[in-house]
């Protein structure tokens, strides 16, 4: 007897367990169960699970039967005439879903000619072993799962028109891409999710060495394509400003603030303020400058100091542009937030030509970042004149991405032939037709073109691989991480430079970029790098603690013997500070002084 379990709760027992499955499922596909149910046998525990509760994942199948799949050509020219539809084919027995459970007792071919006895259902078609960025990678049957994986995490990753109505939201960090394009080679997913979320552009690339300028993930780019505006963004920063009340009637001015408010920066920074403290439409602004003046009344006043002065001394909490980014101020809003708030919406935006330090992929997960922008005079072109726009090093087909090539290839013929190339995982057009037309159209079948040096003018000895391919630009862009400073804000706790860009920090010199200066024998810069929170410490010379200063007598104490002598040390405010947190803790530090001095008469 084999125990029957209905959405885990116990039901009954059956004799032939076998028997009463195939029964179930044979009811099924003729309508009299329900198509939601799902069954399986486990000989091991010898127990039936039948699943019918909401929420389960489940795939489709086609239906096979003595080695011959049940949908015929008879139904698809249906499908095709419009005389049958998806509902009929799960009703009439067909198709069925199958969730997770009952995939167990099943055997799924990918082809209809690999059908065996063995098999009890067929694949609908294998690209749906693909996500939906992934089906949309042409010929990704052709490259290792780990290139699709980026390959469609860079899909995500692309700027392009993201929504049409984008002039209307206030998204966060937002680029739009200025001259969006279709793809030569695309997948039939592309047309079923829509034309619109394509985000890059078809650009010629030849696969070529230039320099060193695009070794390893490097490319060049060649300059006449960026002023023609390939890979232009616009990006769009929003600013919020909210005029907020607080505990006793107090609230924020949204306002020119006055120079007596605390924390008033330079007038400069004001400049572009009207008087109602907000800034104009297409205004242009540069980091640090004030868009919206506001001013906030005193935090956490106890009871009495609500009387004091103090009170009355209000704080400038104005926004600011981004530190080192600059823009033209595209809207100004003005709403309520959602606690009935006045609320000032701001938007910056700020056009930006590729450059180096870009970040540039094809959908094949062949991701690199500018390194060179070379003048078009300097570039490789072919005897037709054409003149790449992109160079790409041949060590990066090292990671095996042949659709790369074949998208390449097909792009050419596409360009050439003027059409759209079907490039469907498993059913696109395959490489030798695309070979042969391209053949047929006068070139090399293997893609490969003589190219001539554009500094020398001599052709290169090897034949080079150039053709057409769709390229992305990411959102990552060296205008967001670049980050230089001179001098700055420092850290109140250990009067170090602050971390961060966004803080205007500094970049941190740690241990292994100390060791470069160590091998490279830079002492004194070394010196200079670590001592720029230095501080004179007051030490006693036998204690070692530090010593304290007497405001009676003008002079620093020992406190562990006031007649012992102090000598002066000069230590990084940090090390001092360490010293003090030791303390805290109960641990008492002892610094042994030697005459440095002496040390030397006693050498010599």
């Amino acid at each position: 007897m084999s125990y029957v379990f209905i959405d885990g709760v116990l039901h009954g027992t059956v004799k032939d367990a076998e028997k009463f499955v195939k029964t179930a499922i044979k009811e099924r596909r003729a309508g009299k169960f329900s198509k939601n149910l799902n069954i399986l046998y486990n000989e091991e525990e010898d127990i039936i699970k039948i699943q019918l509760d909401k929420n389960r994942l489940r795939r489709p199948l086609i239906i096979v039967q003595e080695s011959k799949s049940l949908l015929t050509s008879k139904h698809l020219e249906a499908l095709t005439a419009g005389k049958m539809n998806w509902t009929d084919l799960i009703e009439k027995g067909i198709v069925e879903e199958i969730d997770a459970l009952e995939e167990e007792s099943t055997l799924v071919a990918m082809n209809e000619k690999d059908l065996t006895n063995k098999h009890t259902h067929l694949e609908i078609d294998p690209i749906v072993i693909f996500g939906m960025n992934t089906s949309m990678i042409p010929f990704a049957n052709f490259n290792p799962s780990t290139r699709l994986l980026r390959g469609q995490k860079n899909q995500q990753q692309g700027t392009s028109l993201y929504a049409l109505n984008y002039l209307n939201r206030l998204d966060t960090n937002v680029n739009v891409l200025h001259y969006t394009q279709k793809p030569l080679v695309k997948s039939f997913t592309q047309d079923l999710y829509g034309e619109h979320i394509t985000g890059g552009q078809n650009l010629v690339i030849a696969i070529l060495n230039y320099e060193g300028y695009n070794m390893s993930d490097g490319v060049v780019v060649n300059r006449a394509s960026i002023d023609r505006g390939i890979s232009r963004v616009s990006h769009y920063r929003p600013y919020v400003a909210e005029r907020r009340r607080y505990p006793g009637g107090q609230i924020d001015d949204i306002k020119v603030p006055d120079k007596d408010v605390q924390g008033y920066s330079t007038e400069a920074q004001y400049k572009n303020l009207d008087t109602d403290g907000l800034v104009s439409p297409e205004t242009h602004v540069h980091g640090g400058e004030v868009l919206v003046g506001k001013t906030s009344p005193p935090r956490f006043l106890s009871r009495l100091e609500t009387f004091s002065t103090a009170a009355n001394i209000r704080k400038d909490t104005s926004i600011k542009v981004k530190f080192g980014e600059n823009g033209i101020v595209s809207k100004v809003l003005l709403t309520e937030s959602k606690d009935g708030n006045p609320l000032v919406n701001i938007e910056v935006r700020d056009t930006r030509p590729i450059g180096v330090g870009d970040k540039v992929s094809s959908r094949h997960g062949q991701k690199g970042v500018i390194g060179h922008v070379a003048n078009p005079e300097d570039m490789p072109f072919s005897s037709s004149g054409t003149v790449p726009d992109i160079l790409f090093n041949p060590f990066g087909m090292r990671r095996m991405t042949v659709s790369h090539l074949i998208e390449s290839l097909g792009a050419k013929v596409g360009a050439l032939s003027g059409r759209y190339i079907d490039g469907t995982p498993f059913s696109g057009e395959p490489s030798e037709d695309l070979r042969k037309e391209l053949e047929e159209l006068g070139f090399r079948e293997n893609g490969t073109e003589t190219l001539y040096d554009g500094r020398t003018g001599k052709a290169y000895e090897a034949k080079i691989f150039i053709g057409n391919i769709y390229y992305l630009r990411l959102k990552h862009q060296v205008a967001d991480k670049i980050q230089s400073r001179a001098r700055g804000r420092v850290a109140l706790l250990t009067r170090q430079p602050t971390a961060g860009k966004a803080m205007e920090g500094g970049l941190r010199f740690g241990d292994m970029e100390k060791d470069t200066l160590i091998a490279h024998g830079s002492s004194l810069l070394l010196k200079e790098r670590f001592s720029s929170d230095k501080d004179i410490v007051n030490i006693g010379d036998r204690s070692g603690d530090i010593a304290e200063y007497d405001s009676f007598t003008d002079r620093f104490i020992s406190v562990v013997d006031p007649k012992e002598t102090i000598s002066k040390v000069e230590m990084a405010y940090g090390f001092k500070l360490l010293i003090e947190q030791l303390k805290s803790m109960g641990i008492r530090p002892q610094l042994k002084l030697k005459d440095k001095f002496k040390q030397k008469r006693s050498q010599q």
